[in-house]
């Protein structure tokens, strides 16, 4: 049965949807409304093109309007949607010329994505203090490095983002400070054993880190010259303000229930408590496994399936996600940090009875001359003995090992299947007594 769909927002969740419904169920009219002038930029490679180890912006776009229009759907760029009638069932939406639209729906796709949080400082309108989301962001902050007064370099925020733009800025010969009112870096994903890894990988390539410190005002006369927090302050040619983002659910009007943060509330459908109106990518919850319970969790390989399982969802086709593990990796200096599930800081904050197993060796055996040190921590529930979390660091690729640790939290696995699990052996890649095993036999 044809249905007309409208799909709100061509970011990641928005393309997988709109690819995935014309690639599967051609008789259907899909419509797509975006604020944005271009479709699918992936900001996780962001830093990369700002810290020039790739060489422009071009294969950070997976899709474009023409490709999607090629394949049967109207794409309307730059036209912000103003509002929905959810009882009528109609977007109506404005074009960049004013052109106003009406359009009716069978069925409704939100992906209306994420906005960066601004904190409420003083100064925070200033020159050169800049958000980094979207390709004009970071095409803006390229364009500004070019000056060569721009020397100091403020990265407010010691999440994923904000380190891996701390090391692009220093890649490009500038002077970087990474501020963070926690005690350390990218404490939403490792425990501080991990955490101290990746600290003294920032400061041993130069980055100037004031940790537990809360910026108060931003200065400067026009443009910004200096951050002050309640411990200091920090000569600052630009700051980036990257504390993180908040799910961008206006067009959900107080009719679609929302969480603790304001993402819409989804099912296992990717449906919103409104029929036939579904909710995807950063602006929705998804079911996080390692609590088995709806989380919020923005991730671009979230937004990616989340996308694939409302599309299917909306063309009559029932198919449940099957949750997440919010697996996720960054490489800084070619230092690679993985993690997956919870780690003991979160089970605990949870009242989960949560021990962990942890273990460092060599990579390879060691006769391998070409050989880095891997670190592993293994979390599980010291009662049911299920797998809830892990993290890896090493020098090495070894991100292909979060893939089993994420599935081995799915599905629930215990942490002594994993002791003599069958994981092969070869010189080139590892030990005979891998570091997994390794880890796994030393569980109490």
């Amino acid at each position: 049965m044809m249905s007309k769909i409208i799909v709100i927002g061509a970011n990641h969740a928005g393309t997988a949807a709109l690819n995935t419904i014309l690639d599967n169920y051609k008789d259907n009219e899909i419509i797509s409304f975006d604020a944005n002038s271009n479709i699918s930029f992936l900001g996780c490679g962001m830093a990369l093109w700002i810290g020039k180890q790739i060489s422009g912006p071009e294969g950070l776009f997976y899709s474009t309007k023409e490709k999607l229009e090629e394949k049967g759907a109207k794409i309307y760029m730059e036209t912000p949607v103003d509002s929905i009638d959810y009882n009528k069932k109609c977007v109506y939406a404005t074009g960049k010329d004013g052109t106003k639209y009406e359009e009716t729906y069978d069925k409704l796709i939100l992906a209306t994505g994420s906005v960066p949080i601004v904190p409420d400082v003083e100064g925070k309108d200033l020159e050169n203090v800049q958000m980094v989301k979207l390709y004009q962001n970071a095409q803006d902050v390229i364009e500004k490095l070019k000056d060569e007064s721009i020397q100091n370099v403020v990265v407010v925020g010691a999440g994923y983002i904000g380190v891996e733009l701390a090391e692009a800025f220093k890649r490009c010969g500038k002077s970087v400070t990474v501020i963070d009112c926690v005690d350390t870096c990218l404490a939403g994903y490792y425990d501080p054993e991990f955490t101290e890894g990746m600290k003294k990988n920032l400061e041993k390539n130069g980055i100037q880190l004031a940790f537990g410190e809360t910026v108060q005002k931003l200065s400067g006369n026009k443009k910004v010259e200096m951050v002050i927090t309640d411990k200091g302050s920090y000569k600052a040619d630009m700051v980036i303000l990257a504390i993180g983002f908040r799910p961008n659910n206006k067009l959900g009007d107080g009719k679609i229930d929302v969480f603790r943060n304001g993402a819409f509330i989804v099912d296992k459908h990717q449906q919103t408590n409104i029929p036939d109106v579904y909710a995807i990518g950063d602006c929705a919850t998804v079911y996080d496994n390692s609590i088995d319970d709806f989380n919020y969790i923005a991730l671009a390989s979230n937004a990616v399936r989340s996308g694939i399982v409302a599309a299917h969802n909306c063309c009559g086709n029932p198919i449940e996600s099957a949750g997440v593990q919010g697996s996720n990796g960054i490489s800084i200096w070619g230092y690679n940090m993985l993690s997956t599930g919870l780690t003991l800081t979160k089970a605990k904050k949870l009242g989960i009875n949560a021990v962990v197993t942890d273990f460092e060796d060599l990579q390879k055996p060691a006769f391998i001359e070409k050989n880095n040190t891997v670190k592993i921590r293994i979390v599980y529930d010291a009662d049911s003995r299920i797998v809830l979390g892990a993290q890896m660091a090493s020098e090495y690729d070894i991100s292909m090992g979060l893939h089993m640790f994420s599935l081995a939290i799915q599905e629930k696995v215990t942490i002594d299947k994993l002791k003599l699990l069958d994981l092969f052996f070869l010189p080139h890649f590892n030990q005979p007594y891998s570091y997994i095993a390794m880890a796994a036999l030393k569980a109490e």
